[in-house]
């Protein structure tokens, strides 16, 4: 699992990359809300290079999205792999989170 971020207008876009799993969850939720402490509440999160997530990645997801809410914040969601895109849609996540097809879109994204 690694992470890269850069910023773009106001929004910071943070890749991720490899897998999201049990293993990982814990350290990955720290580094993201930290992140969001030190005042980022633009997110665009594009998982383009993300080939697996577990139910303890998708809690990640959630309390990342959460969090944000509640600082009048956003996340979108970008570039979903087909098979990561299916745990979102089976996890009913997709009708809770913001998802779109395209990092473009999802930095046009109002």
């Amino acid at each position: 699992m690694s992470l890269s971020q850069e910023k773009i207008g106001n929004v910071l876009v943070v890749s991720t990359a490899g897998q999201i799993n049990s293993a990982n969850a814990a350290q990955l939720e720290s580094q993201l809300l930290a992140i969001v402490e030190q005042g980022e509440h633009q997110w665009v999160l594009d998982m383009g290079q993300l080939d697996y997530i577990s139910s303890a990645g998708l809690r990640v997801v959630l309390l990342l999205a959460k969090r944000l809410k509640q600082s009048a914040g956003r996340l979108v969601l970008c570039n979903l792999q087909p098979h990561v895109h299916e745990v979102f849609d089976i996890s009913g996540f997709l009708s809770i989170l913001t998802v779109v097809d395209s990092r473009a879109t999802a930095l046009a994204f109002e």
